[in-house]
C-alpha cells in the first residue's frame, strides 16, 4: 500500500468535556476536530472562511464518510492530519486523525465539500487557486 502523502496536520488535546459518559470521546466531537483542521488549513493556504462568507463564498458539507477506528480519551493528544482531492466541483477532503502517543489510526473520513456563491451551487476561482498546490496530479 502506498503511505498517504498529507498536504497539512496540526495538534489537539482532548478536553475532558468531550467525553461521554464511557470515558471516550463522543463521535460528535471528531466532526468538530475536522472541521477545525480544515479551516486552519484554509488559514495556511491564504484564505479566512469568515472573509469568504462575507465575500458570498460559502463552502459547505454536502456528505460524510466516516469510520471509528479506536478511541480517543481524556487528556488524549491527537493528530489531525489531511490530503485533498477536487472532482469536478467537490472537494474531497480525506481526513484521518491519530493518537499521537502511539500514532494509532482512531478515525478516518472522507469529506465531501462544495461552494455556493452567492447562494448558489457554483465554482471558486479562490478556492481553485489556494487549493492547486496541494491537490493531487
Amino acid at each position: 500500500m502506498t503511505p498517504i502523502q498529507y498536504v497539512f496536520e496540526t495538534r489537539m488535546e482532548v478536553r475532558d468535556y468531550e467525553c461521554d459518559i464511557e470515558g471516550i470521546v463522543n463521535n460528535a466531537n471528531y466532526l468538530h476536530y475536522t472541521e477545525h483542521t480544515r479551516h486552519l488549513f484554509l488559514k495556511q493556504c491564504g484564505l479566512s472562511f469568515a472573509e469568504m462568507h462575507q465575500k458570498g463564498v460559502d463552502a459547505v458539507v454536502a456528505r460524510m464518510n466516516l469510520q471509528f477506528k479506536a478511541s480517543l480519551r481524556c487528556d488524549d493528544e491527537l493528530i489531525s492530519r489531511l490530503w485533498i482531492e477536487k472532482h469536478n466541483i467537490k472537494y474531497i477532503f480525506h481526513q484521518d486523525i491519530y493518537r499521537a502517543s502511539d500514532e494509532e489510526l482512531c478515525f478516518r473520513g472522507d469529506i465531501i465539500l462544495v461552494c455556493l456563491v452567492n447562494g448558489r451551487l457554483a465554482e471558486s476561482e479562490e478556492y481553485n487557486r489556494a487549493f492547486a498546490p496541494y491537490l493531487k496530479q
